[in-house]
C-alpha cells in the first residue's frame, strides 16, 4: 500500500468531500493499486495551483484499465 499526494483543484476537491466525485481519472505513472491512499489537495488554478491549506485522504477500491482509455490512464474508484 502507497499513499499519493495528487493536487486537485477546488471544484473538483470539493465534490470528493461531498461525495459526489468518488472515482479519479489519471496518468498511471505512479503503479496505483487498490488499498492505495489518495490524499487530495485542493490548489486554487486561478492562483498558480497555490495550495489551499485542506486536504482529505481517499482509499482506492477499485483500478479500471483498458476498456477504452488511453494508454497509460487508469480510472480509480475512491472511498
Amino acid at each position: 500500500m502507497a499513499t499519493h499526494n495528487l493536487k486537485t483543484w477546488m471544484p473538483f476537491y470539493q465534490d470528493v468531500i461531498d461525495g459526489r466525485k468518488t472515482f479519479e481519472l489519471r496518468k498511471n505513472d505512479r503503479n496505483y493499486q487498490v488499498g492505495d491512499i489518495l490524499t487530495f489537495i485542493e490548489v486554487d488554478p486561478s492562483n498558480k495551483l497555490t495550495p489551499t491549506g485542506r486536504q482529505t485522504n481517499k482509499e482506492v477500491i477499485y483500478l479500471l484499465t483498458g476498456w477504452g482509455l488511453e494508454d497509460g490512464y487508469v480510472v480509480l474508484a475512491i472511498k
